[in-house]
């Protein structure tokens, strides 16, 4: 980790700034699994709190284990009286029969780059770029990932660098061509960014 974040002091100084102002890096990371992805599902568009809430709810009806066959064996009517929306149901259950069928195994991934990991996630129903990244990032633990289309990114380059106009995920690339190879770490300190008065 240090040699991560003394090649982002060097490379970038606003970046340095923000990790002095932050401090130690504390990452919480989840395990590559189904469970994994059904908890970015259930907490796509909603406040951690309302989304935990849901989850929770997910988990009781499984029995404490997020499975694919768990899931299969729960009703749409129960799933969705959880609290999660329609869309939400029909996306968990679309990733538990492409789990189920074999189509999406969770041990293989770590083995697979960056790139075919995306892919292979976002065949699934309601997984997009943005979902996988985040699996990529906190599941896999993928040091150089940088979700460039996330907002709270955006907002902390455009805030960070003293930015006018919109940031588009076109100035985080190019902001982020400095920190290769640990965009990850990074971007975990420009989400911690915008907690700092």
């Amino acid at each position: 980790m240090r040699k991560a974040l003394n090649h982002l002091k060097k490379c970038d100084p606003v970046l340095a700034d923000i990790i002095e102002r932050v401090g130690p890096i504390r990452i919480n990371y989840r395990e590559p699994v189904f469970e994994t992805l059904v908890r970015s599902i259930v907490f796509q568009q909603l406040s951690g709190k309302a989304a935990l809430t849901i989850f929770n709810r997910v988990a009781e009806l499984c029995d404490g284990r997020i499975t694919p066959d768990a899931i299969q064996n729960v009703t749409v009517g129960e799933l969705r009286r959880a609290g999660l929306s329609q869309q939400k149901v029909g996306y968990i259950r679309d990733l538990a029969e492409h789990a189920a069928a074999g189509e999406l195994d969770f041990a293989r991934l770590n083995d697979l780059l960056d790139d075919e990991v995306i892919a292979t996630l976002t065949q699934v129903k309601g997984i997009g770029v943005w979902t996988a990244h985040m699996f990529l990032m906190f599941a896999l633990r993928r040091p150089n990932v940088l979700p460039v289309g996330d907002l709270g990114i955006q907002n902390a380059v455009k805030r960070a660098y003293n930015k006018r106009k919109k940031v588009t995920p076109k100035h985080v690339e190019k902001h982020g061509k400095a920190w290769h190879p640990y965009c990850s770490i990074a971007s975990w300190y420009l989400w911690r960014s915008l907690e700092l008065k």
